[in-house]
């Protein structure tokens, strides 16, 4: 797929991954102990939408441009509003410029007692990521293959917190790595919070990442008995946005989330802000989502 993200920077799929991302760190506010997020694909951290790829592709203007100028009914814009407060502090001067990636979204929302693991190997978005969170004591930029890091660091000393897996989709054999990766994690810590993010222009492979996770999740025992399911369906949280009535394969107009050990509030937040988020995204109104539990 080669995605990548300054061509993509605010696309749709941005936009509804950081509004998780925010939500779920919100949740985590809850407790006062503190926790860790794990960023294992960051990226450049910081986007300019001034620049020659933003530009050519053209793609933020049908992300977060559109919900910048949004009407968004009270309850969606109170749940969207940390992280549009987060995208605007790059953006003082009233012109959207500038978009903020997964690490610098997250780093808005550490509290004093929590921390952040960025990791990014490529050099000239490992460079920008160092620049943008220079000498900041609670985030801590590696220099690391991502899929390497996630057996490495988890888990965290916070032993509270969340593993965002977005990886560029550049080699064929993604999304194996994809769940293989979540499985080596989570075989070592399964109480953490888990989002793993994908492109959703090929259904099968979709499916088969989802039935992968879920297998890990119950032992393989999805269809075996109720109370595997009722496990499954508490620890396992599928959110799906496309932007129009139809999957394309010729670009990516449909993204998807795994989210595993949710929030208990995040299902009910999701669905909340689903209908402003298709009137905004979607192709005149077209948009689709989808929440919910694993339904092999």
């Amino acid at each position: 797929m080669n995605y990548r993200h300054a061509f993509h920077a605010g696309n749709f799929a941005d936009v509804v991954k950081h509004i998780v991302l925010t939500r779920v760190l919100g949740y985590l506010h809850e407790k006062p102990s503190a926790f860790r997020l794990i960023d294992t694909h960051a990226g450049a951290g910081r986007y300019d939408l001034t620049g020659d790829e933003a530009r050519r592709s053209g793609e933020w203007r049908h992300g977060i441009a559109k919900l910048f100028e949004a009407k968004l009914d009270a309850t969606a814009a109170g749940l969207i509003k940390p992280y549009l407060d987060i995208v605007r502090s790059y953006n003082a001067d009233g012109d959207l410029t500038v978009y903020p990636g997964s690490p610098l979204i997250a780093r808005a929302l550490l509290r004093p007692q929590d921390r952040m693991t960025a990791c990014e190997l490529e050099p000239g978005a490992h460079a920008e990521l160092v620049a943008a969170l220079r000498r900041d004591r609670q985030a801590r930029v590696v220099k690391i293959d991502g899929w390497a890091a996630l057996p490495a660091y988890v888990p965290p000393h916070e032993r509270r917190g969340v593993v965002l897996i977005d990886p560029p989709f550049e080699q064929a054999d993604e999304f194996d790595r994809l769940a293989s990766g979540f499985k080596s994690a989570f075989a070592k810590w399964p109480t953490g919070i888990f989002m793993l993010w994908y492109p959703l222009k090929d259904a099968r492979a979709a499916g088969q990442l989802g039935q992968r996770v879920a297998d890990v999740l119950v032992s393989g025992q999805v269809s075996a008995n109720a109370s595997a399911r009722k496990a499954l369906a508490e620890r396992y949280l599928a959110i799906e946005f496309q932007t129009g009535s139809t999957v394309r394969t010729d670009g990516l107009t449909a993204a998807g989330l795994i989210v595993v050990n949710p929030p208990w509030t995040l299902e009910r937040e999701m669905a909340a802000v689903a209908p402003a988020l298709v009137t905004a995204l979607g192709t005149e109104g077209r948009g689709r989502f989808r929440i919910g539990a694993y339904n092999p």
